[in-house]
Formats: structure tokens, C-alpha cells, sequence
């Protein structure tokens, strides 16, 4: 008989995520030996809680009649029987109330069925690692270090470099893309031109007493999810009021949201004091270029807008052909009002962007039938509206079904899932969901986030968007370059052109001062708002206008504009291209890629469990270890051939000759995620030995190094090597 809890636990998503790792570590063909401790993460269904929240509510009230009831039986002096009976009901009633809690309190937190793990928990064993075995550091840490800022270590160098290796593999080289490496320092009117001085904001509150900055969204944000996940007594409606905020939240005014700051009471978190209306604060950091400080300028907070100054020359130096994509790696910087979430929102970190050029009127690509058989958790739109979960959609059917905006949109979405999962991250824990309404930028065709679970809930960690011709045309306007494309024709066409010719005289007259900016906004129209002002002021002599630089509407009188068509022969057709823009935040990439990889597995003697990172050796930051198996001369100068070999053939490794005992070593070099080492206990041959199924082969000295290369490059997997070489079985292997 199926309980209760039992469907609760395989009807949720937390529940269906248990039961497919379990499916999912059976079928694995190498046995992982020890149980992974990979907290589960997913959210909870809204419908379950909504029903659990008035199942908890009518069962509160049944307690509260049935204690009236108690109460009353005791005042009219009933018989001993007659009370008992009722005590023993409400008794019945109050521990089915608390298996409802339960149950809630399961669904709301995450735990999900019964699991033990708490994901706060294993996110600081997680960190505790890190920072331990130096994958990162606080930075200044000695002077108490700055909040949102930190140092990578070796061991996290080394993967920085092998993940943004791998990107330049997979993406650069495989794309034929063009490399750029732009400044830092930008000056002000390229980042005016593209919105950031205007718009790159967040809105930020302060402590009235003590001056401490908050961003306002975090502080309404964790105020609805601790009601939702701590207030078990919180009827549905409200708790659906509180979802809603949630899915709302970047839509919200500063009025708007300064309104809901008081409505709930929220207070500074640290001294409970009261809080300012909400204010926007721009997210650069400011500097001055020269001595003079009269050239402003900004540290840019993303790669993006040195790759659009340059199209001319790009475009240039690939022959003046579409399509064609330039890629960047670099630092980027934002002065976060109040970083938190460890690693994953910083003051400093690293991009990779790709700028991909295409033709608005052509936006297929030659090569999406190599992806379109790809299928993977995504989550449209529509589903999210609906209250549905993500699903797995082959991409050619998402694409041809217009859920994925065009060919050149869905090929990168594709791309990006083989780059994350060939790095190691948990295709189970992976989706792409589709920007809401409410999201997208008004330019932007289509946006899709990669985004990848772990213990802080789901993180978008690469966004891809097709953001059409808007920053071209932003910057071509604002610097007077014309940054297009050509199509030559291979015979004339006849063309019909609309022709916007503003009487500046007339227009001068009326708004004197604000003349640019009217005449501007004028001659943006697209073809229909031209043709529909046309006919307005033929039949009616004027209309309103709004203009966005002035934020307000003008009236356009007949005398100040010409709209026309005319037909031209043209040899050629000049436009603006569209941008399909990939952005991948690495240093958030690598943060999930060290939780998705961690676990832990039982020492020897099983009284204590060893940490252990399961890193692909695509990504490890070391890829072998040489241990000589005792202190011994010959060995270690095996050791130290086997160490020449490895650097010859690009193999980075170490060497362990400490008298540590071989299952200590072993450990050290498991909690570093080091796939394979090498021990050295003849002068003939020697054992490898694999980290994650602890199996042994026995190899000779000069085939070592080899083995280690083929399996590290994935010319052969670790499978075709066990079969390939005698077993090797040693008592001393575990620590």
C-alpha cells in the first residue's frame, strides 16, 4: 500500500529527482562505489503545497473545534469516558496535523521525501573544501578582505584554465570565430551609447540609522521565500500572493516595490531598523582616463560592447561576408550593492561572449542539423506561465515548432549544452528556460538562459538572445560610423525606400533646444509608425508623438515632416546585422561544476568520510599523481622518469615522495579531484590507478605516461584501458 508520504515523494520534482539519480547510478556502466552526497535541489510543486497549506489549514481547525470541544466536555463536568473519547480524537487530530507538517515542511524546504542531506550543509562542506585545498581565497584576506571579492588559488587556476581552454576549443576553433581582447577601461560614451550609463542599475535601500546599503529585490526576495519555506501556518492565497511576488519581482517599480518593503515591515536584516524608499544605484565603477580626469570613463561590466565598436574591422578582416562571430575572454566588473552567494556573485569575474552576425532576412545555420537531435530539459514560456515544470524537447522539434526563435538561436543552445556537459556538468540538473514577457528587452527576438541547479537553487549560468540590430544601430547613431553589411546584387532591383525628411526650420522653431532629439526619434521610425503618422497628419494636421530621449510626447505638426516612398534601382542591399549573443559567466560555471562533481565516500576504517572531487580530466586541475609506493632511491627515480615523460607529453602532474602511507596520499590527491595516479612499486612496471571506482591496472614504466595522455585527451576511456591491461587489487588502496 502506497502512503501517503510515498506520493508525495514521487509526485513532486524533488521526488521524481531521487528516484531518477538512483535509476541513473544503476545503469552507469563504472560502479561508483561510494553514495554521492549531492543534496537534491529541486523546487517544490506549487499545487502540492497550495493543496497541503489548506489541508494543514482545515486540520488547524479541526484541532481548535475539537479542543473547544475538550474544553467543554471538562466545564459540564461530563463522564471520565466521555472526555477521554475526546482527548483521544484530538490527540488523532493533532498527529494528523503534524504528519500534514511534515509533509509540508518537506515540500517547502526542498528536502524532498525524507532526504537527509541539507543543502546548506553541503554547500559548506563545499566551500570549506575550496577554500582549504586553496581553490580560492578571500581576497586581502590579511586586512579582513572585501566582500564580493576573491583569489583564485593553483588548483582553481588550473581549472579556470583547462574550462576556458575547453571553450576556446570548442567554440573559437571549432567556429572559425575572430578573437578580440579588448581594454577594461571604457570611456563613457561607448557605454552611453549602449544604455549602461542610463540603465545598468539596481535598486537600493539604506538603513536610516547606520547607512548600510541593501539591494531592495534581495530583501523582498528573502522575506517571501523564508514565509514560504519557515510559516507553515500561511494560508494558500497568501502563499500564492507571495509566488507571485516572486515570479514578478524585476518588473516591479521602485514605488512599487518600496510600497511592498513597508507593507510587510521588512527592516534592515542586521538592526531591525527602518529602511529608505528604494533608489537606483548604477552598478559601474566610475574612473576618469588621463591626469586631467576629464575623460570619464567606466570598468566595463561586460565584454560585449568592444566586440560591436570593432565590427567594421572585423567584417573587414573576414572579407565583408555574413555570418561571422567574434568571441572575447575578460575580466568584467560591477559594484554590487551587497555580494552574496559565495563565488557566484562577485565584483570581478570573467566572461566569454560570442557576438554572432547574421543576416536579420537569414538567420538558418548550415550546421544545426549536428545538434538538432539533442534533447534536453527546457523550460518555454509557456510552461512557466502555466505553473508546468521544465521537460526534455529535442531542439529541431523546439525550433520548428517556433518555441526556439530561429536555427542560428537553437545551434548555440545546442553547443552550449554539449560545452557544459562535456565539462561535467549533471545533465539532470541542466535546463535552458525561455525569458518571460516580462524579462526579455524590448529589442531582443528571443532569450534562452542555461541555467544549472545546485545548492543555492537554479542559477543562470550562460544566456543566449538573439538581440536583433540593437546595438549596431545604437552605436553607428551615437558615433556617426555606419557599422553594416552589404549584399551585392547580381542584377539591379527596383526598390520602394521610405524617405523621413524632418523640416529642421519648422521643427527649430517649435522645440528649440530639443530639436535633436525630436528629429532623431523622427527619423527611427520603422515603416509602419511612419506610414500610420503620415495618414494622421493628412487627415487630422498634427499628431501626437512620444519621444523616448524626452520622455514625453510633442506634437508633430504637417509643416514639419515629409514622408514619402520612392522607387530606386540599387546594385546593392546595405543593412544592419542581427546579433545572436552567447554570454557565459565562467567563475558561476565552475562554482556548479565544484558542486556537481563533490561527494564523499567512507574511509577505510569507516570512521570518517573523505571528500572527494569527481572531475573529468578535461577540467582537473591536476591530471596525475606519481608516488613512489615507499622511500625508496630506485623507486623514486623511476618516479622522476615517469615525471619527464609526463611533462614531455603535456601531462600536468605531481609528485608525492613524503613517507605518508599510500592510502593518505591517495585521499589528499582525491580531495584535489586528480582522476589517475601512478604508483611506483618496481623498476619495471608500475600500478594507475582510477580516483572515482578506485580500480587498479599495471602498466610498464615506459607505456605510463602514454596511457595517462590517451585517456586525459579522451582518445580512449578509462573502460578500454581496464580491459587492455592486467588488474592490479592492493590492500593499501583506500585511506
Amino acid at each position: 500500500m502506497r502512503t501517503f508520504s510515498t506520493i508525495i515523494a514521487s509526485s513532486t520534482p524533488i521526488g521524481r529527482y531521487l528516484i531518477s539519480r538512483l535509476s541513473l547510478r544503476r545503469s552507469h556502466a563504472i560502479s561508483v562505489k561510494p553514495q554521492a552526497s549531492t543534496p537534491p535541489m529541486a523546487a517544490a510543486d506549487a499545487s502540492n503545497e497550495e493543496s497541503l497549506r489548506r489541508t494543514l489549514a482545515e486540520k488547524q481547525s479541526a484541532v481548535d473545534a475539537q479542543g473547544n470541544a475538550v474544553r467543554a466536555l471538562k466545564a459540564a463536568k461530563a463522564s471520565k469516558s466521555e472526555i477521554d473519547a475526546a482527548i483521544e480524537s484530538l490527540n488523532r487530530l493533532k498527529l494528523e496535523k503534524s504528519s500534514v507538517e511534515r509533509e509540508l515542511q518537506s515540500v517547502v524546504s526542498g528536502s524532498g521525501g525524507g532526504a537527509s542531506v541539507n543543502r546548506e550543509a553541503f554547500r559548506q562542506t563545499v566551500f570549506n573544501t575550496l577554500e582549504r585545498r586553496l581553490f580560492f581565497i578571500p581576497s586581502f584576506k590579511i586586512y579582513r578582505g572585501v566582500a564580493g571579492l576573491y583569489d583564485y588559488g593553483p588548483p582553481g587556476c588550473a581549472v579556470k584554465s583547462n574550462v576556458l581552454a575547453f571553450w576556446r576549443q570548442h567554440f573559437v576553433l571549432e567556429e572559425d570565430m575572430l578573437e578580440v581582447d579588448c581594454p577594461c577601461v571604457t570611456p563613457e560614451a561607448v557605454l552611453k551609447a549602449s544604455g549602461h550609463v542610463e540603465k545598468f542599475t539596481d535598486l537600493m535601500v539604506k538603513d536610516e540609522k547606520m547607512g548600510t546599503c541593501y539591494r531592495a529585490d534581495h530583501l523582498l526576495k528573502d522575506f517571501c521565500n523564508e514565509k514560504l519555506e519557515k510559516d507553515l501556518s500561511l494560508y494558500a492565497e497568501k502563499a500564492a500572493e507571495l509566488r507571485h511576488l516572486l515570479a514578478v519581482l524585476d518588473d516591479l517599480s521602485a514605488e512599487e516595490l518600496g510600497a511592498k518593503i513597508k507593507e510587510y515591515g521588512i527592516t534592515a536584516p542586521d538592526t531591525k531598523n527602518p529602511l529608505s524608499d528604494p533608489y537606483p544605484f548604477n552598478l559601474m565603477f566610475q574612473t576618469s582616463i588621463g591626469p586631467s580626469g576629464l575623460i570619464p570613463g567606466y570598468m566595463r561590466p561586460e565584454t560585449a560592447q568592444g566586440i560591436f565598436v570593432n565590427f567594421k574591422d572585423l567584417y573587414y578582416y573576414n572579407g565583408n561576408k555574413l555570418p561571422f562571430a567574434a568571441a572575447q575572454i575578460g575580466q568584467a566588473f560591477r559594484n554590487e550593492i551587497s555580494p552574496r552567494q559565495g563565488l557566484l556573485r562577485v565584483r570581478e569575474f570573467t566572461l566569454a561572449e560570442i557576438e554572432h552576425f547574421v543576416d536579420p532576412q537569414d538567420k538558418s545555420h548550415p550546421k544545426f542539423s549536428e545538434v538538432a537531435n539533442l534533447e534536453f530539459l527546457m523550460f518555454p514560456r509557456e510552461e512557466q506561465m502555466s505553473g508546468k515544470s521544465a521537460k526534455r524537447i529535442p531542439l529541431g522539434e523546439a525550433v520548428s515548432k517556433g518555441i526556439v526563435n530561429n536555427e542560428t538561436l537553437g545551434y548555440f543552445i545546442g553547443r552550449v549544452y554539449l560545452f557544459l556537459t562535456c565539462l561535467g556538468i549533471d545533465k539532470e540538473r541542466l535546463r535552458f528556460r525561455q525569458h518571460l514577457a516580462n524579462e526579455m528587452a524590448h529589442y531582443a527576438a528571443d532569450c534562452w538562459d542555461a541555467e544549472i541547479e545546485c545548492s543555492y537553487g537554479w542559477i543562470e549560468c550562460v544566456g543566449i538572445a538573439d538581440r536583433s540590430a540593437y546595438d549596431l544601430h545604437a552605436h553607428t547613431e551615437k558615433s556617426g560610423v555606419a557599422l553594416v553589411a552589404q549584399e551585392k546584387f547580381s542584377e539591379p532591383r527596383e526598390v520602394e525606400k521610405l524617405v523621413i525628411a524632418p523640416v529642421k526650420k519648422e521643427l527649430g522653431l517649435a522645440f528649440k533646444g530639443s530639436q535633436k532629439n525630436v528629429v532623431e526619434a523622427l527619423e527611427a521610425m520603422n515603416e509602419k509608425e511612419a506610414m500610420e503618422m503620415k495618414a494622421a497628419l493628412e487627415s487630422k494636421g498634427e499628431v501626437e508623438f512620444y519621444v523616448c530621449t524626452l520622455g514625453k510626447n510633442v506634437c508633430i505638426k504637417k509643416n514639419m515632416l515629409l514622408i514619402s516612398k520612392e522607387k530606386k534601382k540599387e546594385h546593392q542591399r546595405v543593412f544592419t546585422p542581427s546579433v545572436i549573443e552567447p554570454s557565459f559567466g565562467i567563475g558561476r560555471i565552475i562554482y556548479c561544476l565544484y558542486e556537481h562533481s563533490f561527494y564523499t565516500r567512507p574511509s577505510k576504517a569507516g570512521d570518517e568520510q573523505l571528500n572527494v572531487f569527481r572531475f573529468p580530466p578535461l577540467v582537473a586541475p591536476i591530471k596525475c599523481t606519481v608516488f613512489p609506493l615507499v622511500q625508496n632511491q630506485q623507486y623514486e627515480e623511476v618516479a622522476k622518469v615517469i615525471s619527464t615523460l609526463l611533462k614531455v607529453a603535456g601531462i600536468s602532474h605531481k609528485i608525492d615522495i613524503t613517507g605518508t602511507s599510500i592510502g593518505k596520499r591517495y585521499a589528499r590527491t582525491d580531495e584535489l579531484g586528480v582522476p589517475f595516479a601512478i604508483t611506483v612499486d618496481s623498476t619495471s612496471s608500475v600500478t594507475i590507478r582510477e580516483r572515482d571506482s578506485k580500480d587498479q591496472i599495471r602498466v610498464s614504466v615506459d607505456e605510463a605516461a602514454s596511457v595517462i595522455k590517451a585517456v586525459t585527451d579522451g582518445q580512449t576511456k578509462w573502460e578500454d584501458v581496464w580491459s587492455s591491461y592486467p588488474h592490479h587489487s592492493s590492500e593499501s588502496a583506500d585511506a
